[in-house]
């Protein structure tokens, strides 16, 4: 029987070995963030009034959290530190998945987006964005007399 020398999922250990030179950089995953994955989770979306932004930052206080919109971009960063256990010495990690150190989420938000008038809230470790949408003009008939 034959045993590849590759773990049997090569995507996810290449994106182990780019988080690893990332923390060991200090980097942020991408300038605009992951286009899949990485930290944190978001789940974006919107309803007939509001474009709202869910953001999974498990093990992260609100106020380590910074969260801003500057010309039509919405830039979530901050910090989770690295959580082990103090009488434990490590003489070698053999699984490390709970992401530690800088992160940075940049998304361009839809044109219709308000940003004015934009609302967070923080709780469970999701922070939750919410920002009304502008009111477009509806046609409207003219009565010609």
């Amino acid at each position: 029987m034959y045993r590849s020398p590759f773990s049997r999922n090569l995507f996810a250990e290449l994106d182990r070995m780019q988080r690893d030179m990332q923390q060991a950089l200090g980097l942020a995953p991408t300038i605009r963030g992951s286009t899949w994955g990485g930290f944190p989770a978001m789940n974006m979306g919107h309803t007939p009034d509001a474009v709202l932004v869910y953001v999974f930052v498990p093990g992260v206080n609100a106020d380590e959290i910074d969260a801003h919109i500057e010309k039509g971009v919405l830039v979530i960063a901050g910090q989770r530190g690295i959580e082990r256990q103090q009488d434990t010495d490590y003489q070698a990690v053999h699984i490390d998945e709970r992401f530690s150190g800088r992160f940075r989420r940049v998304v361009t938000l839809p044109e219709d987006a308000d940003e004015s008038t934009v609302d967070a809230r923080f709780r469970d470790g999701v922070l939750q964005i919410r920002i009304p949408r502008k009111q477009v003009a509806q046609p409207r008939k003219i009565t010609i007399q």
